[in-house]
């Protein structure tokens, strides 16, 4: 009885739910790709014949044994090495299945990347990682019944789906107890935009570590939406000036950093700092950062990614750790801050 509801065609989760078997099984019976018990193939067949199922341009090309499996990654910002790094894990995982990586920017813009996931669920790609700039996700629910969704680094709100994340609470309070058990008690932060998820994240275990320690960190030592350098540079610079400024400082990751630094460099200001994720030339610069492997992040969405999804999984959230890495410019005492400039 093929399908009647006009020109929609019939999915493969459809037929996958007709036969009682997983997503995958459905793929393997029908492309000939991996073992199926004969029985089994059969009965998915049957089900095909039934609901009208038919290949797709991708799927007949896989029947004849030409590889076109691929998964797609949205980044929110293709110019940050940090994503390229995760780009590079999940490379390096899913070349050993065989299976091609698409990469595509959000430049930051919620509405484009659901452009993006909404472009690559048509085109039937076999799963989706998103580093995700959206506020919420409750909308992605119907995405799932077809592609998996795999969140890396910003976590998914509304919605159950996998996600790798970051172990950003214990990063943060590393950073904190690290200056704090340097002898500084004025404690500033300087981080990213509020309405990411990863910045909330941070601030908040921020202000709860040195609540926790008995840190001096009133309200006015916060700051936030230093998404690039530029704009860390001039919050930078406002705490610096301040009429009682910070000691030192906690940078909530790589631009941050970086623009931390340029206040420092360019003000008579001197200043402790920890900075979280590492990034290119810290070490030269003697700059004590919270490191994290964020290839790590993208080998493990990978992974995830090419799991078996079926209805009755439960998602799944994996923590990558982080290490702090002293340096030089965590380490220097309130009293030894007159002696700083660029070599810590």
């Amino acid at each position: 009885m093929p399908s009647v509801d006009g020109d929609r065609r019939v999915t493969l989760l459809e037929v996958a739910q007709r036969a009682e078997v997983s997503l995958k099984t459905a793929h393997r019976a029908l492309t000939g790709e991996g073992p199926v018990k004969d029985s089994t193939r059969e009965r998915v067949r049957q089900a095909a014949r039934e609901l009208g199922y038919r290949f797709n341009a991708s799927a007949s090309m896989l029947k004849r044994g030409v590889s076109m499996r691929v998964i797609a990654l949205v980044v929110s910002d293709l110019q940050n090495p940090f994503y390229s790094r995760i780009a590079s894990g999940m490379e390096e995982v899913l070349r050993e299945h065989g299976i091609g990586l698409v990469l595509a920017n959000s430049d930051e813009d919620p509405v484009l990347e659901r452009q993006l996931i909404d472009g690559f669920t048509a085109q039937r790609v076999d799963a989706i990682v998103v580093v995700s700039t959206a506020i919420e996700h409750g909308g992605l629910a119907m995405v799932q019944t077809t592609t998996p969704l795999v969140f890396v680094d910003r976590a998914p709100v509304g919605l159950d789906a996998d996600a790798v994340l970051l172990d950003d609470a214990a990063g943060i309070a590393t950073a904190v107890e690290h200056l704090y058990a340097h002898g500084h008690r004025r404690i500033g932060f300087v981080g990213d935009y509020p309405r990411l998820q990863t910045a909330r994240d941070r601030v908040e275990a921020f202000i709860a570590t040195a609540e926790r320690l008995g840190a001096e960190t009133p309200r006015d030592y916060i700051r936030t939406g230093g998404h690039d350098a530029a704009t860390a540079r001039q919050l930078t610079r406002t705490l610096l000036e301040a009429a009682t400024p910070p000691t030192a400082l906690v940078a909530a990751n790589n631009r941050v950093a970086v623009g931390t630094l340029e206040a420092a460099f360019t003000t008579s200001a001197r200043i402790a700092l920890v900075g979280f994720d590492d990034f290119e030339l810290a070490e030269a610069l003697g700059v004590t950062v919270v490191r994290h492997d964020a290839a790590q992040l993208g080998r493990e969405a990978a992974r995830l990614a090419l799991e078996e999804h079926v209805p009755t999984r439960e998602p799944k959230r994996i923590l990558v750790p982080t290490t702090l890495v002293p340096r030089g410019s965590g380490e220097v005492r309130p009293g030894e801050l007159r002696r700083i400039r660029v070599e810590w």
